[in-house]
């Protein structure tokens, strides 16, 4: 089967302000098939976290791939997940700063604060169930991708001066006048 690279929806798009349903975990080709265009899509868009909303399809899976920023942060060299039907089980109280972009969003970058640590609860590659502890940007990437799946996107989360400040941005992104270096769709 060829990998296909998926245009990536961009702010402003109906499917992205959607929360996502469960996947069907039965549906193993539809999720497999799925997945590997995703990770084809991320990799030619050179981005670090992919949700399926982002590719148009309204079903809670993600993908993130550290290994696009080990250079910042070298714990991520061989960090890559993908999570079918995530759920966050456990956050901290402690709270962590991160400046954040994303693939929908082009050309946008804003401080976001989010739980420093989760613990999740996903179903992987193989369809077996995993729970799992996440920190630092690890952590920060996922959480970015599962806000993707309940409908909310990081620019939803800045402070209002800085949301001011980007709206004009926003508004030309939903329009349509943006360059991407990466196909993309309203």
């Amino acid at each position: 089967m060829e990998n296909n690279i998926l245009p990536i929806y961009l702010y402003g798009a109906e499917v992205l302000r959607k929360p996502a349903v469960e996947a069907d975990l039965s549906d193993r080709d539809h999720i497999t098939a799925l997945v590997e265009n995703m990770k084809s899509t991320l990799k030619a868009a050179d981005g670090c976290g992919l949700a399926a909303p982002q590719v148009g399809v309204s079903e809670r899976i993600l993908i993130v791939d550290g290994t696009v920023v080990a250079d910042v942060y070298d714990y991520l060299k061989d960090f890559r997940r993908t999570m079918i039907n995530p759920v966050i089980i456990e956050e901290s109280s402690e709270r962590c700063t991160y400046s954040e972009g994303c693939l929908s969003v082009p050309g946008i970058y804003a401080e976001v604060r989010r739980p420093a640590k989760i613990k999740v609860e996903y179903y992987n590659e193989a369809f077996e169930k995993v729970t799992e502890e996440f920190d630092k940007f690890a952590c920060r990437m996922i959480q970015h991708e599962m806000s993707h799946l309940d409908g909310h996107l990081f620019v939803d989360d800045v402070a209002p001066i800085r949301r001011k400040m980007i709206t004009r941005k926003l508004q030309n992104i939903a329009k349509g006048h943006v360059t991407a270096r990466y196909k993309t769709k309203q």
